[in-house]
C-alpha cells in the first residue's frame, strides 16, 4: 500500500454533542450546511451516505459512501467512496476514508473533528488535496451557520 496523507480540521461549537452528531446523518441538515441538492443517509453501521450537488437531471457531482462506523453521538466513519463528477474522474486513484468525531471540550463546548485520509502523495493529487483543505473550512462555516440558526 502506498503512503498517503490525511487532512484534519476541527472546530468547537456551542451546541450539544447529540445535535452536532445529528447533522452528520440527517439529510435535511446535510442539504443545508453542505449546500447539497439531495442527500440520502441510512444511519447505521453498513448504511449508505449519498449527497448530490447540482440539478437532479444534470448533477455537478455525486458522492456515495458506506458508513463503516456509526457510533452516536461520538463517531461516524465513511468509506468505500464512489465519486461521479460532470467534470470527469479524479486524475489519481484513491481509497478515501472520512472520520467524524464529536467530543466535549473542557469548556463544555462540542468539538467536531474531521479526518479525511487516503490522499496519495502523488503530485497529481496536490490540487485536489488543497481544494479539500479549502472545502472543509467552507463546510465548517456552513455548519456554524446551520447550528446558529436551527437544530436538526
Amino acid at each position: 500500500m502506498s503512503p498517503t496523507r490525511t487532512h484534519v480540521h476541527e472546530e468547537a461549537f456551542d451546541d450539544t454533542p447529540e445535535n452536532v452528531f445529528a447533522i452528520l446523518h440527517t439529510p435535511s441538515a446535510i442539504r443545508k450546511w453542505w449546500g447539497a441538492s439531495r442527500a440520502i443517509v441510512v444511519p447505521r453501521a453498513g448504511g449508505l451516505w449519498v449527497a448530490q450537488w447540482g440539478s437532479e437531471d444534470e448533477p455537478e457531482s455525486i458522492t456515495t459512501a458506506t458508513l463503516t462506523v456509526f457510533d452516536p453521538p461520538r463517531r461516524v466513519v465513511l468509506g468505500s467512496y464512489s465519486y461521479v463528477a460532470k467534470s470527469g474522474p479524479m486524475p489519481f486513484e484513491a481509497n478515501f476514508e472520512t472520520e467524524f468525531t464529536v467530543r466535549t471540550a473542557k469548556d463544555g463546548r462540542t468539538i467536531l473533528r474531521v479526518a479525511q485520509a487516503g490522499f496519495p502523495l502523488d503530485p497529481a493529487a496536490d490540487d485536489f488535496y488543497a481544494a479539500c483543505d479549502r472545502g472543509w473550512r467552507d463546510t465548517f462555516a456552513g455548519i456554524r451557520r446551520y447550528l446558529g440558526r436551527e437544530q436538526p
